[in-house]
């Protein structure tokens, strides 16, 4: 397991989920602790973990390790994303069951939550392994690959700007049109109008509401005896005006 990350701790009692963050090409851990004290202030039980990109940013001088990377963008073409994300999962993913491990906390109650190419990571991680997380936040995201299956045991939520110039929201957009032709989908899309490639607040707030007002399909399928929500894909968006 990757040795550098920032970690926030419940103050009192044990904790009770855990909360992977995921920073931008160019960030670092540190710049996602903001969104992680908000995590904290609402679920105060949760293990926040920001984790750190495995690389310095390329072209950085040498010895400066603030700008990090997940995978290279470097002379990056549409066709080669998928090797290059493909080439990182396991090692994410490894790292992503040690920490569970560590904590003592399950999947299920497990989120992986991505800004821009850590995004993409969480949504690819759970294509890979589903149920790897019960939940993925992608902000300002896509899949480097849309996925031939959805996962049956990972509820999705994407946020994006709408003024995103980076990765535009037309991914967000396909995304959400292509795993409501899977079956057993469950992922929702909000769009803030006016935003561009950023963590907005605006998001920010739609995801804390998606996080305790959405219930999981497959709980409802557990609740309804797998009847009825098994019947068609449970694919919502939204738009924040």
């Amino acid at each position: 397991m990757d040795k550098t990350y920032i970690e926030l701790l419940p103050e009192e009692g044990e904790p009770q989920q855990l909360m992977l963050l995921l920073h931008g090409v160019g960030a670092n851990a540190q710049n996602l602790l903001p969104l992680g004290r908000v995590l904290r202030a609402h679920f105060p039980q949760a293990v926040i973990v920001a984790l750190q990109g495995y690389d310095a940013l390329d072209g950085t001088p040498s010895g400066n390790s603030a700008a990090r990377q997940w995978f290279s963008v470097r002379g990056a073409v549409e066709a080669e994303r998928p090797a290059r994300v493909a080439a990182v999962l396991p090692r994410l993913i490894g790292d992503v069951r040690a920490h569970q491990q560590r904590l003592g906390i399950g999947e299920a109650a497990t989120a992986l939550i991505g800004f821009s190419q850590g995004a993409i990571l969480s949504l690819e991680a759970v294509a890979a392994e589903d149920g790897l997380a019960g939940r993925v936040l992608s902000f300002s995201g896509r899949y480097a690959t849309l996925p031939a299956q959805a996962p049956q045991r990972t509820t999705l939520h994407l946020f994006h700007g709408a003024t995103d110039a980076v990765i535009p929201a037309v991914h967000s957009r396909y995304a959400i049109e292509h795993l409501a032709g899977l079956d057993g989908s469950d992922a929702t899309l909000d769009i803030a109008d006016g935003v561009g490639h950023e963590l907005h607040a605006s998001l920010v707030e739609c995801a804390l509401l998606r996080l305790t007002k959405h219930i999981p399909m497959r709980l409802w399928k557990a609740a309804l005896g797998g009847a009825s929500a098994a019947a068609s894909p449970h694919v919502e968006g939204g738009s924040l005006q």
